[in-house]
Order: C-alpha cells, then sequence, then structure tokens
C-alpha cells in the first residue's frame, strides 16, 4: 500500500499565525489521521510577511541583520537573505506598517529610506540578483526615500547615473498589485487610507507621484509608472522599474518556481493552503490560487478564518473550502494563538476523516 502524501503550505493569518506555524498545526492534524504519513511543510508568502523566512527555508542562505531607518527614520533592527550571490529583501522589514503605531501613520511622511539601505547592504555583500517582496508597507512616497538612500550611500559627488554598483544588479520585485503609480487606481487612492491618509491626503500624494514620474521619464527617456506593479507598497514598485530596471513576478509564483513545486506535488494526495479570510478577491491572484495553478492533478484544500464567496472558491478550483472557526465565535477568541492552533489542526482531521485525500 502506498503511503499518503500531504503538502501544507498555508500563508500566514496576519496577527495571529506565521505561515510555519499554520503549516505545523495543519500537519498535526494530519498525523492525526494518517500517522505514517509523509507530509512536507512548506512556509509560503507573496511577497509580504514572512517572504525571507519562506526563501530561507526553500534555498538556504544566511540571514543578515542591520539596522537601518524605519518609515520616521528611527533605527530598527531588519533582516534580509543572502545566498551565494542572490539577496531576499522584505520591505517590510525597513518600510513596514507594522512598524509604526496606529497614531503614528502617516504616509505625508513615512519614507521608505530604510529599504534602499537594504538593498544597499546587499550590494556592498556581492548580491547580483536581488529579489525584492513589496509587501505591508507604510509609505506612499513612489520609492523616493530608497532612491536617496541609494545616492547618498553609493554617491560622493554626482547623480543616480553615477552609481555604477547598481549596473549589474538584476533586480526581480515580488508583488501582486496590478495598480499603476498615480491616478484613481493608484498607489495614493488605493492603498493611501489604510496607511492612514486622509482624502486631501490621497490627493496630495497622488499630485506628488506624477509629478515625480513625469520628471523621471524626462531623465530616462522611457516612463514605467503605468507598469504592472507600479503602485505596489506605495510607489516603491514604480523606483524598482523605472530607477533599477526590475521585472514584476508574483510572490507565490517565483517562490514555488524556486523550489520547483510542480515536481513537489505530482504524487501528492492532497494539498493544503489557506489564508486568513477567503473570499472572490482572493481569485484576483493571491496565494491561495497561486497554489491552485501550480498544484496540477492533486486535489487542493482552502481553508480559512472567514469564508465568503464560497460557492465562486469550488468552481475556481478548490476541491475543498473550510472554514477553520465555529459558528458564533468572537473575532478575539479566534485570533488567539492556541484557538487558531487548534482549529486549523481539527478542520484538517475533519477533512481528512472524511475521505478529502485521493
Amino acid at each position: 500500500m502506498n503511503k499518503h502524501k500531504f503538502i501544507s503550505a498555508i500563508d500566514s493569518f496576519k496577527g495571529c499565525l506565521t505561515s510555519r506555524e499554520a503549516n505545523q498545526a495543519a500537519a498535526h492534524g494530519i498525523s492525526n489521521i494518517y500517522p505514517d504519513a509523509e507530509i512536507v511543510q512548506i512556509p509560503v508568502s507573496d511577497g509580504g510577511e514572512g517572504f525571507v523566512e519562506a526563501f530561507h527555508s526553500a534555498i538556504g542562505g544566511e540571514i543578515q541583520e542591520l539596522t537601518v531607518n524605519d518609515p520616521l527614520m528611527r533605527p530598527v533592527v531588519a533582516h534580509y537573505l543572502l545566498k551565494d550571490s542572490t539577496a531576499v529583501i522584505e520591505i517590510a522589514q525597513a518600510s513596514g506598517l507594522p512598524l509604526l503605531k496606529k497614531e503614528e501613520r502617516n504616509p505625508l511622511i513615512a519614507s521608505s529610506y530604510g529599504t534602499g539601505e537594504l538593498v544597499a547592504d546587499a550590494v556592498l555583500k556581492g548580491a547580483k540578483h536581488i529579489i525584492v517582496g513589496l509587501g505591508g508597507s507604510a509609505t506612499s512616497d513612489a520609492g523616493i526615500g530608497m532612491i536617496r538612500a541609494l545616492i547618498k550611500i553609493f554617491v560622493k559627488k554626482g547623480t543616480w547615473d553615477d552609481i555604477k554598483e547598481l549596473k549589474n544588479v538584476h533586480f526581480t520585485i515580488a508583488s501582486d498589485v496590478k495598480n499603476p503609480l498615480y491616478g484613481e487606481n493608484g498607489a495614493a487612492h488605493v492603498f493611501g487610507p489604510q496607511k492612514g491618509a486622509s482624502p486631501e491626503d490621497v490627493l496630495t500624494l497622488d499630485h506628488r507621484a506624477k509629478k515625480f514620474a513625469e520628471a523621471s521619464a524626462k531623465h530616462f527617456g522611457h516612463d514605467r509608472s503605468k507598469m504592472k506593479g507600479a503602485g505596489a507598497a506605495g510607489g516603491l514598485g514604480y523606483a524598482f522599474l523605472q530607477y533599477m530596471g526590475a521585472e514584476c513576478k508574483s510572490g507565490i509564483q517565483l517562490l514555488l518556481e524556486t523550489i520547483h513545486f510542480d515536481e513537489m506535488v505530482k504524487d501528492a494526495d492532497l494539498v493544503i493552503t489557506g489564508e486568513g479570510s477567503s473570499d472572490r478577491q482572493t481569485l484576483m491572484g493571491k496565494l491561495p490560487v497561486g497554489i491552485l495553478e501550480q498544484s496540477g492533478d492533486a486535489p487542493v484544500c482552502l481553508i480559512a478564518g472567514r469564508i465568503s464567496d464560497r460557492e465562486q472558491l469550488l468552481q475556481a478550483g478548490f476541491a475543498y473550502v473550510e472554514c477553520i472557526n465555529p459558528v458564533g465565535i468572537t473575532l478575539e477568541e479566534a485570533m488567539r494563538k492556541e484557538v487558531a492552533t487548534r482549529n486549523i489542526s481539527d478542520t484538517v482531521a475533519r477533512i481528512l476523516s472524511n475521505g478529502a485525500e485521493k
């Protein structure tokens, strides 16, 4: 009799469980039903929280630690991954919203300077390919802060064009954001309010971004402000595209390609993925859909703390769509780590006991 094989690739439940913790909970549930099963746990991220950890688990390498400036230009310890000549940077480490208290959120002054410091450190340590996860930023400065940091670090006298150190570095930005830099679907209008921007602030930020893009286009002779990913991370995506010639890829696609996920799932009985909340927006390129698209013939189970639009998710190809939380549970209770861990484990065990494997 063939040994059962299960793959767990669950996104973090923000503010509650990391990807690794969610996978461990699912593995516990699998083991309760199939004690001898092969269980492959894959920490995953689409570019935000856990991006560096996911790549560290996938490719190894050394975690680099340094003190950089946070969005309000205060010192903060940040980490990135260096493996041979490849670096993986999570911009939220230096420029992330979780670094600020709610009352400190102010994208009019929040700077991406610290991200520039991370990039510079990686380049100075020999990185020739830098992968940048663009999730979770507190900024909406179109990457101007990052550019200022790079000029300050690399240029004693001169301009951006004099930075020789970046000429032979290839950048890949990991983002599922398709928004342009500015306009009604741009970074400020779509993402500014959640970063603390008032309606008036949004207009100011959008105007700034447009002016910066127009000036940059004149300088370079091309304009990448409308490219996919330009509006990611408050316009940091634009700065990487325009100034570094970066290519933009889906964060989860990039990770799955790196670990050869398509080969891993060929003999899997079931793939379990999940996120904090799933609805029709999940189908717009979020992490579980990336898992679904790369899982081949293996059935994929989607679990989440909250489920809406269940029928649409099933129609999209998920074999099972299950909410981990019992009816009537309060959000506060559901967000407790031990409760979420138990509910994931119990949900996975229940799904398997009902015969979800091939």
